[in-house]
């Protein structure tokens, strides 16, 4: 089978996602995370003991079970955000072929 002039074997190689941007939201959500958490403790002891440690926000128990709930809820998405970018940066890659063009399996 003749190979045609304007075939080039390097197309079909996979290509590497950029690093750096992936490390940015790696930084990004493990900074989330943080805050979230650190919500989360204040809000947590806010509830059990009572100290003002928010200010006006903390005052009443309904503020307090607010701040606990957007902690949990910023730690969620931090973590989620984690793992989603952490799943995609080891994910093998595959040839950038469309997938009509693959050998067909019966």
């Amino acid at each position: 089978m003749k190979i045609s002039d304007g075939f080039d074997a390097r197309r079909l190689r996979p290509k590497s996602h950029g690093n750096w941007r992936s490390r940015l939201v790696l930084i990004f959500s493990a900074l989330l995370a943080l805050f979230g958490a650190l919500l989360l403790l204040a809000g947590l002891i806010s509830l059990v003991s009572q100290p003002a440690a928010l200010g006006d926000l903390n005052a009443s128990p309904a503020g307090t079970t607010l701040v606990l709930v957007c902690g949990l809820l910023i730690f969620w998405l931090g973590v989620w955000l984690w793992r989603r970018r952490r799943r995609q940066m080891r994910q093998p890659f595959g040839l950038n072929m469309a997938p009509h063009l693959m050998k067909k399996r019966d």
